[in-house]
């Protein structure tokens, strides 16, 4: 008798010991979300440097297939999509020859999964064609709001979200 309650209890602290055991593992799926957590936070390091970089240090050439997927998309003209590193980093320089003072913060970023939403604000001096627009003189504050895809790494597509009536207001346009 004494034989047959120490083997039960014996084999509960064991079945105990390896159930505690069992909770200190991750899991999969545990792994995975770190390992995408991860990701994610790489991905908001990279783009908000990279764009700082573009823009307030004016370096356009950073746009390249270092930090850009080759087919990065900008979904942001009436006429279709800018597709393509070339086409894109084009697009993007309308910013830099239309305003040579044009200062860029990115106010917040965040995301998830291979999602990042970025709240930014642009200023400066319109002294330069801008879309074919010529220099007004005008100087600009404008906020908006970018929905960013990644894509292993890499900006793969951006579409932004700004009032366009108080910026055209704002050059003189309106």
């Amino acid at each position: 008798m004494k034989t047959v309650a120490l083997f039960a209890k014996s084999s509960t602290i064991l079945l105990l010991i390896a159930a505690l055991g069992c909770q200190n593992q991750p899991s999969d799926k545990h792994l995975q979300m770190e390992a995408d957590q991860a990701q994610l936070e790489a991905n908001l390091e990279l783009y908000k440097d990279i764009w700082d970089e573009i823009i307030n240090g004016r370096k356009i050439e950073l746009i390249n297939a270092d930090s850009f997927d080759e087919n990065v998309t900008a979904l942001a003209t009436a006429d279709g999509d800018i597709v393509g590193i070339e086409n894109f980093k084009a697009y993007y320089n309308n910013y830099l020859t239309g305003f040579s003072d044009a200062e860029f913060t990115i106010v917040d970023a965040f995301g998830q999964g291979n999602k990042i939403v970025k709240h930014w604000n642009f200023k400066g001096t319109h002294d330069g064609e801008f879309f074919g627009v010529p220099a007004t003189g005008k100087k600009v504050d404008i906020s908006g709001t970018t929905l960013v895809e990644m894509k292993d790494g890499k900006v793969a597509a951006e579409q932004d979200f700004m009032d366009l009536l108080d910026f055209y207001t704002q050059l003189g346009l309106m």
